[in-house]
C-alpha cells in the first residue's frame, strides 16, 4: 500500500514523534511506501511548555518525513489537503492527541477523502484530553468526522469515542514496546555513567513532568514511615511542564533533599538506557491517564513497574506479575515500594516481563490498521 502518516516526527521531539517514527519503519518493513508529512508549526510558542520542540537526535534512516503542515494557517490545510488527495494514497493514518490539532488534521482528513479512494483512520491517544479546556468537544468532533475508522491504544479512549460517535469502525491494541532507546547493560555500569553510588537502590519517574502525573504523590510516597530505613533514592528525569517551584518546595519540606536525584530536562534518545538500566523499578503515580510510552520503555529493559488505577495503565501491567497497580495514594504507593524489595520480587517480575512483552510487537499493532482497513472497504466498497 501506499501510506501517509500525519502528525509528529523528527526533527520534533517526544513520544508521539518516535511512536509516528517507529510506526513508519515497521510498515515499511512489511513492504509497504510510507511518507510522514509533519509540522511546520507544532505548536504556537505560547502555548508549548517547554524549552523547545525540537530534538538534537539524528533523523531515523530510510523515512521520507516532509514538513509541510503549520497547525494554526487554514490556507495551509486547504493546499496540504489537496496535495495529498491527488496522490490517493491508500490509507492515512491521522495522529490525534489533543484537541488543538483537530481543525487542522480534521480538515486535511475532510479535503482527502474526497478522491473517494483514500481510508483516513485516526491513531488516538486521547479523546477527552486530561487537562482539558472550553472547546475541547467541537475541535475534537471535528476530527473524528474526517476518519473512517479509529485505533486507540487503551479501552478508556474508545469508551471516550462512545461519547462522540458509537457506530464508527473501531480497533484496541496496546502501545507498542519501544524498542530503538539502547540495549540492556548492567546496573554497575549504567550507574557509573550516571555518576551514582551503588550502595543505594533507585527508582525512576521518567518524561514530561506534568500535575496530572502523579510526581508530587510518589515523593510524599517517599517521606513513608516504611521506606525511612532502606537506602532508597528517587531518580527525576525528564523536564518540568509544571510549575518545577512546588515539586522542589515539597521536597525541602519533608527532607528530601538527599532522596530525590533531579535530572530535570529532555533526555536524549541517546541516555534513555542509562537511566533504565540502573533502575530497579520504574514508578507511574499518574492521577489521570490513557496509556503511556514510559511502560513500553520499561519493558524494553524488562524493568518491573508500579503504576496507578488510571485509565488502560492496567491493562498493560498485570497486578502482582510485572509490578503493581494500586490506587494514586500516597501510602499505597510505598506499600508497593515496600512490597517489592521486602518480598524481593525483582526476578519473578522480570521473568513475568521478558515473556509478557512479545505481545506488544509492531506487527501485532499494525495487524490493527489491516483489520479495520478491511472492515472500512466492506463498509464503504
Amino acid at each position: 500500500m501506499n501510506i501517509v502518516i500525519l502528525g509528529p516526527a523528527h526533527p520534533y521531539r517526544g513520544g508521539i514523534a518516535a511512536f509516528n517514527d517507529r510506526l513508519a519503519a515497521e510498515f515499511i518493513r512489511e513492504g509497504h511506501s510510507v511518507s510522514v508529512e509533519t509540522f511546520t508549526l507544532q505548536y504556537p510558542g505560547f502555548l508549548f511548555p517547554g524549552k523547545t520542540q525540537f530534538s538534537t537526535d539524528a533523523a531515523p534512516e530510510g523515512i521520507g518525513i516532509r514538513r509541510t503542515i503549520n497547525s494554526v494557517n487554514p490556507m495551509n490545510w486547504i493546499r496540504v489537503g489537496r496535495r495529498i488527495r491527488r496522490k490517493k494514497p491508500d490509507l492515512v493514518i491521522s495522529r490525534f492527541w489533543i484537541p488543538f490539532i483537530g481543525p487542522s488534521l480534521g480538515t486535511i482528513g475532510r479535503i482527502i477523502r474526497k478522491n473517494r479512494h483514500t481510508r483516513i483512520i485516526g491513531l488516538t491517544d486521547n479523546i477527552i484530553p486530561h487537562e482539558r479546556k472550553p472547546g475541547d468537544r467541537a475541535l475534537t468532533s471535528w476530527f473524528l468526522g474526517s476518519c473512517h475508522g479509529i485505533v486507540a491504544m487503551s479501552h478508556s479512549v474508545l469508551a471516550d469515542l462512545d461519547r462522540f460517535d458509537s457506530k464508527k469502525p473501531r480497533r484496541f491494541g496496546p502501545h507498542p514496546i519501544y524498542d530503538h532507546y539502547g540495549s540492556i547493560t548492567d546496573r554497575e555500569t549504567a550507574l557509573s555513567a550516571l555518576g551514582l553510588d551503588p550502595s543505594f537502590r533507585y527508582l525512576l519517574f521518567f518524561g514530561l513532568i506534568r500535575d496530572y502525573k502523579g510526581l508530587d504523590l510518589l515523593i510524599e510516597a517517599l517521606a513513608d514511615k516504611r521506606i525511612a530505613n532502606k537506602k532508597l533514592k528517587l531518580l527525576v528525569a525528564g523536564e518540568f511542564y509544571a510549575d518545577e517551584e512546588k515539586y522542589r518546595n515539597q521536597v525541602k519540606a519533608l527532607n528530601l533533599g538527599q532522596t530525590v536525584i533531579w535530572h530535570d530536562r529532555y533526555i536524549p534518545d541517546g541516555e534513555v538506557s542509562g537511566f533504565f538500566n540502573a533502575s530497579d523499578l520504574v514508578v507511574q503515580p499518574y492521577k489521570t491517564a490513557t496509556q503511556s510510552g514510559v511502560t513500553q520503555i520499561a519493558y524494553h529493559f524488562n524493568k518491573p513497574m508500579i503504576v496507578t488505577n488510571a485509565g488502560g495503565l492496567p491493562e498493560i501491567v498485570p497486578h502482582g506479575k510485572a509490578g503493581y497497580v494500586c490506587e494514586p495514594e500516597p501510602s499505597a504507593i510505598a506499600g508497593a515500594i515496600v512490597d517489592f524489595y521486602d518480598s524481593d520480587r525483582r526476578e519473578s517480575f522480570e521473568n513475568f516481563i521478558r515473556k509478557e512483552k512479545n505481545r506488544f510487537a509492531w506487527d501485532q499493532f499494525t495487524r490493527l490498521f489491516y483489520e479495520l482497513l478491511t472492515e472500512i472497504n466492506d463498509k464503504h466498497p
